[in-house]
């Protein structure tokens, strides 16, 4: 069985170190995009996941089907067109001087994805799960309507369905966001957020938490949780919580709500070595506990020392595997040396 992802992914742009962009005179060149992430990691849990994207007809899409294959990602349902890949640079912060993104995605072949291009029903027909991020409907209204028709689909064959809000202001309004995303949401089993995604996205927040300021109210996050369970249907709600001491540290962890009862994981001090992909290795932990038998509280520990462990490993994808990941959550976090 597989965990079907759907989602663009790009090349990464960055200057080495902690380079700023006015001052590199090169580039390190990798990929990455929010569902090849989940499906990367999840890969190297064990589990079977297949990936769905366009790509261009260049070498640029074949090194990156490379790359995907070289962690184990099934991409056969990945399709192949004339145009180009979307870009993304991305210049490290540290300490108090933040990271930054700039988008060169405009017109790739996978925001150009219309409905009926993929195949669902062979997609899905060994399907034990499906994931997609709020990144891939901001994409455009073609790509928004082949995520709808992704998801009713999963619905059809059976397959639980997860989606990361995952709000991005430089791909769509809040406005566009909240009328798209609703319209998905009755689909939708897990649904995983972050502090500001479900405010961006809907309007709903905690309101005696501030996330500029590292604080945080757990109760206001389970009304955050009701709130979302009340109006959309879903089952479980996961929000991950990032206390930002600076760009180089931060706290980390992690609630679940399944309607009956608040979870609340431990909480990491991170030293941050690379902190894109963070969420997505949380979802990916997530996916990997409910589809392994491990329970809700499991789940949630499991997925929060992956992404824990994600902000170690430089790049988008989660190089970790599930040894490691118990072992930081039977509370090994030493750094030392395995021999």
């Amino acid at each position: 069985m597989s965990i079907v992802t759907f989602g663009e992914i790009m090349l990464r742009l960055q200057p080495p170190t902690y380079q700023r962009f006015v001052q590199t005179g090169s580039y390190e060149a990798t990929f990455g995009g929010g569902e090849a992430n989940v499906a990367v990691s999840l890969c190297n849990f064990g589990k079977e996941a297949v990936f769905v994207t366009g790509l261009p007809e260049n070498d640029i899409g074949t090194a990156c089907i490379g790359q995907l294959r070289r962690w184990g990602v099934d991409t056969r349902f990945i399709l192949r067109k004339s145009g180009r890949m979307g870009i993304y640079f991305c210049e490290k912060g540290a300490s108090q001087r933040p990271s930054k993104v700039i988008y060169d995605r405009a017109g790739s072949v996978a925001a150009g994805l219309r409905p009926g291009d993929v195949d669902w029903e062979a997609v899905f027909s060994n399907a034990e799960w499906f994931h997609f991020t709020g990144i891939t409907p901001a994409l455009g209204d073609s790509v928004a309507a082949l995520t709808l028709e992704a998801c009713k689909a999963a619905k059809a064959a059976g397959v639980p369905v997860s989606c990361d809000l995952n709000y991005r202001k430089k791909l769509w309004t809040r406005e566009k966001a909240g009328e798209v995303m609703a319209g998905l949401m009755p689909y939708v089993d897990l649904l995983i957020a972050n502090e500001e995604d479900a405010s961006d996205v809907f309007g709903i927040r905690a309101e005696k938490s501030d996330v500029t300021r590292g604080e945080i109210d757990l109760e206001g996050y389970r009304g955050v949780a009701e709130q979302l369970m009340a109006r959309f249907g879903v089952k479980k709600v996961a929000i991950t919580l990032r206390e930002s001491v600076s760009a180089s540290r931060n706290r980390w962890s992690g609630l679940l709500y399944n309607g009956k009862e608040l979870l609340v994981s431990k909480k990491y001090d991170m030293q941050i070595v690379d902190r894109v992909g963070g969420g997505d290795s949380f979802g990916a932990g997530l996916i990997y506990g409910q589809t392994s038998g491990m329970d809700d509280a499991s789940s949630l520990e499991f997925a929060v020392a992956a992404s824990c462990l994600k902000h170690s490993v430089e790049g988008d994808f989660n190089a970790v595997t599930v040894p490691e990941v118990l072992a930081l959550c039977g509370g090994d976090g030493s750094g030392r040396v395995q021999r």
